[in-house]
């Protein structure tokens, strides 16, 4: 070893420096220290970007659903004898299997009509004590011309990523609620 080298290797006093302090004066491999530190922090920044963009888009094609079959019923497109709960399932669903799971496992559907939108207005959505959809009282009973109906859709949306879970999700298994909802009057159309 040189006499350079030596003293380069010693401190002030001559004796050799502490791991640490070499550790700490080296630096080789900084940056790939540098990444490993910034790429965890990075990364669940990333997921958590993804999984709220995927979740609003969820709730939006969800809300243009009910939007859509809504008007058809608004309309007389669509008879109130020809809906059962699971034809209208099967109307939303199809809009909604660009971004679910085939068959809409987790879809349930709310459509009734009121005597008045006040009446209409007072309905809650409400959790059970296991943190699920009170579906008490759901039915699908459309009225006729110049009823006032409202549609309540809901879908258990899955959070994916396991870091955002416990902070996304306000139902049981994990799973976050997308709900939509739409009150009309129907127009006056022949039953």
């Amino acid at each position: 070893m040189s006499a350079a080298a030596v003293a380069e290797s010693n401190d002030v006093n001559g004796t050799k420096p502490s791991f640490l302090a070499r550790f700490m004066r080296n630096q080789s491999g900084s940056t790939a220290i540098e990444f490993a530190v910034l790429a965890i922090p990075f990364s669940l920044l990333v997921f958590a970007i993804l999984e709220s963009c995927i979740a609003f888009a969820g709730q939006q094609v969800l809300a243009n659903a009910a939007d859509e079959v809504a008007r058809q019923l608004r309309t007389g497109q669509v008879r109130a004898a020809a809906i059962t709960k699971v034809a209208l399932e099967k109307m939303i669903c199809d809009k909604l299997e660009v971004l679910v799971a085939k068959g809409c496992p987790e879809l349930v559907v709310d459509l009734r009509s009121y005597p008045t939108f006040a009446d209409a207005a007072k309905v809650k959505v409400k959790l059970t004590s296991d943190k699920d959809i009170d579906t008490t009282g759901f039915a699908v009973t459309p009225g006729p011309s110049m009823s006032k109906n409202m549609l309540q859709v809901f879908y258990r949306w899955p959070v994916i990523t396991d870091f955002m879970r416990a902070s996304m999700s306000n139902l049981k298994d994990g799973k976050t609620l997308q709900y939509a909802t739409v009150t009309w009057q129907n127009e006056p159309f022949n039953d």
